[in-house]
């Protein structure tokens, strides 16, 4: 199945977030879409696990999203590459 990305970017707790939409053909914009988001595992980034597998499962038919978590990869926050839970 043909998958459309988008580069995305969005706010939490102040600090934007960098993240890659992925778009099954046939998804419906103004429809109920099923979704699922792609969280990478610490000191990773979207195009590492994250976006395998969001990749894979919109090849199925999901719309997912793999985000960068802030302080990681290409989302904002300092010091780089430590996590942050509640972000």
């Amino acid at each position: 199945m043909a998958v459309t990305k988008e580069n995305i970017r969005f706010y939490a707790r102040g600090l934007q977030v960098a993240g890659i939409l992925n778009i099954p053909e046939g998804a419906e914009e103004k429809k109920q879409n099923p979704s699922i988001v792609c969280v990478h595992p610490g000191s990773s980034c979207k195009d590492q696990t994250a976006g395998l597998y969001a990749e894979k499962l919109a090849e199925q038919g999901y719309v997912t999203l793999a985000f960068d978590a802030s302080y990681q990869g290409e989302s904002e926050g300092t010091p780089r590459y430590i996590e942050e839970p509640a972000a």
